[in-house]
């Protein structure tokens, strides 16, 4: 799916307008929701309606959520905006996580479900928030973010772990993953993942998951191990060793069993083995 914002033909003043088909999609489903759903206007308005593009619209959502009387909403805010406007990725990544949740979720009716409605789409873009601040040397900002994120939202990602663009973070309860954890582009995880340590290790620690890696309910991923592009983790797997690309693992502790029978198991969405 293309998610990225493109220059158009100019306006009359002569000015390139941008092309966003990700808020146009958000937008148009703003709308029709407003007028299906009266009550719900007020609060589709301010929050998609009256912003003049998609990161004002997802700092706006998300500060709204995160932040407490002690730490208001509109200082939250304006950490959004900043890690928005120093990173475009962020935005970018973003996008391509809505597209990956339209594109995999039955239960998403529309693009702007995941933004207002799916707790684990908005913990990782809370994560994408506080993984800038991480970088910056933040981190106690950063940290505030982590914690808040999983009070709210029931998902713990520690800042310090690299996460790509087009996840899909199904349900997102109980999703844990550790600080030096790496999760690449395209990857699929249920309700109940860990990406953890053994707990007998210091310093990087945590699971390596390569691109278009499904991670089945409950599964638990243990160690600096690497989980190969395309495999299958079964739903409540136990995986201590590593599991070669395309590979399917199942069982506790995990045992290889074969090849995956899809290209990419992490769009397919199917854990049955």
């Amino acid at each position: 799916m293309d998610v990225a914002v493109k220059n158009a033909s100019g306006d009359r003043s002569g000015e390139p307008r941008a092309v966003d088909p990700v808020w146009s999609k958000v937008r148009e489903a703003a709308q029709q929701a407003a007028a299906a759903e009266p009550v719900l206007a007020g609060t589709l308005h301010a929050t998609i309606l009256s912003q003049s593009r998609f990161e004002g619209a997802l700092s706006y959502h998300l500060a709204r959520l995160v932040g407490t009387t002690e730490v208001p909403a509109a200082l939250i805010r304006q950490i959004f905006d900043e890690a928005f406007n120093a990173d475009p990725g962020i935005g970018l990544a973003a996008r391509a996580d809505i597209g990956a949740v339209a594109d995999r979720d039955p239960a998403c009716t529309s693009y702007l479900d995941p933004l207002l409605w799916f707790k684990g789409y908005q913990a990782l873009q809370t994560y994408r928030a506080g993984h800038w601040l991480w970088k910056q040397g933040r981190k106690d900002l950063a940290h505030y973010l982590q914690s808040r994120a999983s009070s709210l939202f029931g998902l713990d990602i520690h800042p310090g772990a690299v996460i790509g663009k087009g996840l899909f973070l199904d349900h997102g309860t109980g999703i844990v993953i550790g600080e030096t954890a790496v999760v690449e582009d395209g990857v699929s995880m249920l309700h109940g993942v860990t990406l953890g340590g053994t707990g007998k290790e210091r310093g990087d620690r945590h699971p390596k998951v390569r691109r278009g890696v499904l991670l089945g309910a409950g599964a638990k991923v243990l160690g600096n191990i690497e989980i190969g592009a395309c495999a299958k983790i079964a739903a409540g797997s136990v995986v201590l060793e590593p599991v070669p690309a395309g590979c399917t693992a199942t069982g506790v502790p995990a045992r290889i069993i074969g090849c995956v029978d899809v290209p990419e198991p992490a769009m397919e969405m199917d854990q049955r083995i």
